[in-house]
C-alpha cells in the first residue's frame, strides 16, 4: 500500500481497499467523486490519475496523510489529533479507524455531511419528525450510487432507530401517526437494500412490516407502495401473487394520489404482468403510469420516494416490459433512447437496464451489438455491492455462448470469465 501511495498508483490503491478491507468500488466512487466505472478500471490496471486536483480529492477522501502521497499535510490531520497522542502515532490510528469506517455503512452515514441525527427532544413534536423524515431523504441518495451492500445497515439502523423512539417516548398532536407513517417508508427503504443485497426474506420482513406501519399511520400512498414492494419482491417465483398484489396496490389509488405515486404503482403492475406474459395488461398498465406522469400539475407536492419516477424511468420500464413479452421491436428503441439520456453515475441500474436491452437485441438476432452491451453491462456493475446486475446479466451471458464463434462474443465470454 505504501509502494502504491508513493508512486500513485491508485488502481492497486482501490483494490486493496476493496479485497483488504471490503470498501467497493462504488463506495470509493461516491466518495471520491470518481465514476465506477472509472475505479474499475484504474483497478484493472488500465489508466492513471495524474491530476493534482484529484490526488487531492482522493487522499481527503480516504484520509490518506499528505505526506504518504506526496503532498504537505492535510487539514484535517490535524483537526482529527487524537488525545495523549503524537502526530506518528495518530497517522496510524487515523488509516485504522478510516479504513474500518469506510467499511462498515453505518460509518459511511456518519461521515457524510448534514446527515447526523438531530437531538432527541423530551416529547416528539411534527417538526422533529418532519427533520427526521429530511434526514431520510438524503439517506436515500445513497442508493443512487451505491448498492444494498452497502446501504442495508445504513437503512436498518435508521427503522431501529425509529422503532425506539415510537417504543419509549411521548408525543404531541399527531406526531405518533406521522412517526409510524416514517418507520413505513423507511422500512421499504431498508426492504429494498436488502432486497438488492441478496437478503430476500429480510426484504420480505421489512416489506410486510412497512404494510403494518402504513396501516397503522392511515397513509394509503405507503400502504400502495409497500404492495407494489411485496409485487417485485414475489417475482419470478409466484407470478400470480405478484400480480394480485400489483393490482391491490393500484386499488388504493384516488384523486388524491400523487402523480409520480400513481405512475410508480402502475409501472409496477405494468412490470408483474409482463413477467406473467400479459401484453394486453401490461400495455394498459403501462397507458395509466403515462397519463398519470403527463398529468402533473405544476407545482403539485410529491414525496420524496416517488419523486425519481419521470419518463425517463417510464421509458426504461417500458422497454424492459416489451423485451419480457419478447417484442424487440418495441423494445430496443424505447430503451436505447431512454439510456441515452440516463447517467453511468447510476451504475448499478444502468447495467440492469442495458442487461435488458441486450436481451432485446439478443430476440432480434442481433449478436454483435448484444455482445457489445453485455460488455459495457459488466463494466458498470464492477465494484457494485449488488448482486442483481450479475444475475441479470449471467443468463444473457448463457444465450451468447452457442455463438462464442463470433469475435466479439469470444472476447466478451473470455473477459467475464476472468
Amino acid at each position: 500500500m505504501q509502494r502504491a501511495l508513493a508512486a500513485h498508483d491508485f488502481g492497486v490503491i482501490f483494490r486493496m481497499a476493496r479485497d483488504r478491507a471490503g470498501i467497493s468500488y462504488s463506495k470509493t466512487a461516491a466518495e471520491c467523486g470518481i465514476k465506477p466505472e472509472r475505479v474499475g478500471t484504474l483497478a484493472r490496471g488500465q489508466g492513471r490519475i495524474t491530476s493534482f486536483e484529484k490526488i487531492v480529492q482522493i487522499a481527503d477522501a480516504l484520509r490518506i496523510p499528505g505526506h504518504m502521497v506526496g503532498l504537505a499535510p492535510r487539514e484535517w490531520e490535524a483537526n482529527e489529533a487524537l488525545p495523549g497522542t503524537s502526530h506518528a502515532e495518530n497517522g496510524s490510528h487515523v488509516r485504522r479507524r478510516t479504513i474500518l469506517q469506510a467499511a462498515t455503512s453505518t460509518g459511511l452515514a456518519a461521515a457524510l455531511p448534514a446527515l447526523h441525527r438531530p437531538d432527541t427532544p423530551r416529547r416528539i413534536t411534527r417538526t422533529y419528525v418532519d427533520r427526521l423524515r429530511e434526514r431520510t431523504a438524503r439517506l436515500r441518495r445513497l442508493d443512487d450510487v451505491l448498492g444494498g451492500g452497502d446501504t442495508y445497515r445504513v437503512y436498518l439502523g435508521e427503522v431501529q432507530f425509529t422503532k425506539s423512539l415510537l417504543r419509549q417516548e411521548s408525543f404531541t398532536d399527531d406526531a405518533r401517526r406521522r412517526l409510524t407513517a416514517l418507520l413505513a417508508e423507511q422500512a421499504q427503504q431498508a426492504g429494498w437494500a436488502a432486497f438488492d443485497a441478496g437478503r430476500t426474506r429480510d426484504a420480505t420482513t421489512l416489506y410486510e412490516e412497512s404494510r403494518s406501519c402504513a396501516q397503522d399511520a392511515q397513509d394509503p400512498d405507503l400502504y400502495g407502495n409497500s404492495l407494489a414492494f411485496l409485487a417485485y419482491r414475489t417475482l419470478p417465483d409466484d407470478r400470480r401473487s405478484a400480480v394480485a398484489f400489483a393490482r391491490d396496490s393500484c386499488a388504493t389509488i384516488t384523486a388524491r394520489t400523487p402523480s409520480t405515486v400513481r405512475a410508480l404503482l402502475y409501472e409496477r403492475l405494468a412490470w408483474a404482468c409482463a413477467v406473467d406474459g400479459h401484453p394486453a395488461g401490461t400495455e394498459s398498465a403501462l397507458d395509466a403510469a403515462r397519463e398519470a406522469l403527463d398529468a402533473t400539475q405544476e407545482g403539485e407536492p410529491q414525496p420524496d420516494w416517488s419523486v425519481w419516477v419521470d419518463r425517463t424511468e417510464l421509458d426504461i420500464m417500458t422497454g424492459r416490459c416489451w423485451t419480457e413479452l419478447r417484442r424487440p421491436l418495441r423494445a430496443v428503441p424505447v430503451l436505447t433512447g431512454a439510456l441515452g439520456r440516463y447517467s453511468d453515475d447510476h451504475a448499478r441500474d444502468k447495467a440492469l437496464y442495458l442487461s435488458w436491452l441486450a436481451d432485446a437485441y439478443l430476440s432480434a438476432g442481433e449478436v454483435e451489438q448484444a455482445a457489445e452491451v453485455v460488455g459495457r453491462a459488466l463494466e458498470l456493475a464492477t465494484g457494485v455491492a449488488s448482486i442483481r446486475p450479475r444475475q441479470r446479466i449471467a443468463p444473457v451471458l448463457d444465450r451468447l455462448r452457442p455463438h462464442s464463434g463470433i469475435g466479439p462474443v469470444r472476447d466478451l465470454l473470455e473477459r467475464a470469465a476472468g
